[in-house]
């Protein structure tokens, strides 16, 4: 089997030649937005097209937001109609992403447009997370008002994306936890965020393409409604959610990807076999209930000699465990 007929043959409950880590059937296209809106890698502030100050530091692996209440987009949530200014996407050049998908063999890989800033984290780079996670509790109407603002942006820019570059897979990013818990209470998830994603959903399917959420955080007190939202694969599945659990709750609806422990492995002084028996028991213990990519949530470990440790322990075990364990 190729990379997308195993991936398939996973999704699909079928014997596959090997279990492997989903994203390495997917080609990501370039997204014109996030391409505009990187900041230089130079340790200075810069705003990306909603204003939000962004900062990457030299050496770190990405940019980061750096907002507090002198530069915040939003200073005072019941006046954020009077503040924001939702970027124009019109004029987008989509030609490096066209050529990007034209390149790829679709037998072979999926295309996957990777959509970054989804609801929950466009809120708290508009106003900081401490304000965000206020204003979420005392002036639920206004944060409702102001979601389903972003949410016609990322639905309009979805469409287009699916007009222009036909892609596969939505690669939607929005942490809703940390490694401890969500951020918001689970009540308050539902009443404002969970209507909204329902509708992002819902133009996802409705333009034929995968819906694959990104959250490497807790998300295991809303599993249930991520399959009502219509999530078809969660990525980025930490190992401090209980996932066996959330194989059982959700009755196999909901595919996975991640498991390995990577914070866990990407330190110094850890042996080869550590690595190794991390990999092997990601394997054995959540590829049983099948519909489970086992791979690192955040995608590497950023220590070179551990990272390829994973990567070949993943090659071979995953072949290994898919022969010893046909699927009935």
């Amino acid at each position: 089997m190729n990379l997308r007929e195993n991936a398939m043959a996973i999704l699909n409950r079928r014997q596959p030649d090997y279990y492997f880590d989903l994203m390495n059937a997917i080609t990501l296209v370039p997204d014109p937005v996030l391409t505009g809106d990187r900041p230089p890698q130079d340790g200075l502030e810069h705003p990306d097209s909603w204003g939000t100050i962004y900062i990457w530091k030299p050496g770190a692996p990405g940019a980061h937001p750096h907002v507090n209440a002198s530069n915040a987009v939003i200073k005072d949530i019941e006046k954020w109609e009077e503040q924001l200014k939702v970027p124009s996407l019109e004029g987008l050049d989509f030609t490096a992403a066209k050529q990007v998908a034209e390149a790829t063999d679709r037998n072979e890989k999926f295309v996957g447009f990777m959509c970054s800033g989804g609801l929950f984290e466009r809120s708290h780079h508009l106003m900081g997370m401490e304000t965000a996670l206020i204003n979420y509790l005392e002036y639920p109407d206004e944060m409702a008002a102001l979601l389903r603002v972003i949410a016609e942006y990322k639905k309009k820019y979805i469409r287009m994306m699916a007009n222009e570059v036909h892609p596969d897979i939505i690669f939607y990013h929005d942490d809703w936890g940390s490694k401890q818990n969500l951020f918001l209470p689970p009540r308050v998830w539902r009443s404002i965020i969970k209507p909204l994603q329902k509708e992002i959903a819902d133009v996802i399917h409705e333009c034929g393409m995968i819906y694959m959420h990104h959250a490497d955080c807790i998300c295991q007190p809303i599993v249930t409604d991520m399959v009502e939202i219509g999530v078809d694969i969660w990525q980025g599945v930490i190992a401090q959610n209980d996932i066996v659990e959330i194989q059982r709750v959700t009755e196999g609806k909901l595919a996975m990807v991640g498991g390995i422990d990577g914070p866990k492995l990407d330190i110094e002084n850890i042996t080869e076999e550590q690595i190794r028996a991390e990999v092997r028991r990601a394997i054995d213990t959540y590829c049983p209930a099948g519909r489970f990519f086992p791979g690192i949530p955040n995608g590497v470990c950023f220590r070179e000699w551990n990272n390829s440790i994973v990567m070949d322990e993943l090659k071979k075990y995953g072949r290994i465990y898919a022969q010893e364990h046909p699927v009935a």
